[in-house]
């Protein structure tokens, strides 16, 4: 499994900080991680889920790779998965 999840840095809704929680495989490994982990299919944005900082701890128990939010990044590019908005 190559579930990675960045520390929850991102100021985001209910006040709460939030991490990216992405897979650099594949795009349904990281869909059914999520299922596992409980987080709704409304918090997919393309290429990654965002999780309140309440999911990160239970996302490492549940085998999720913590990493910086910069080789988080990194690894996703190198992937082929990385998927940008599109601008215009």
């Amino acid at each position: 499994m190559s579930v990675l999840i960045d520390p929850p840095n991102w100021p985001g809704p209910r006040g709460l900080m939030w991490s990216h929680l992405v897979s650099d495989r594949s795009l349904e490994e990281l869909h059914a991680f999520a299922v596992r982990l409980g987080v709704p299919e409304r918090a997919f944005d393309r290429d990654h889920y965002d999780v309140p900082e309440t999911v990160h701890a239970r996302a490492v128990a549940l085998g999720a790779q913590a990493v910086t939010s910069r080789e988080l990044l990194r690894r996703l590019v190198a992937s082929g998965l990385r998927r940008r908005r599109q601008r215009g």
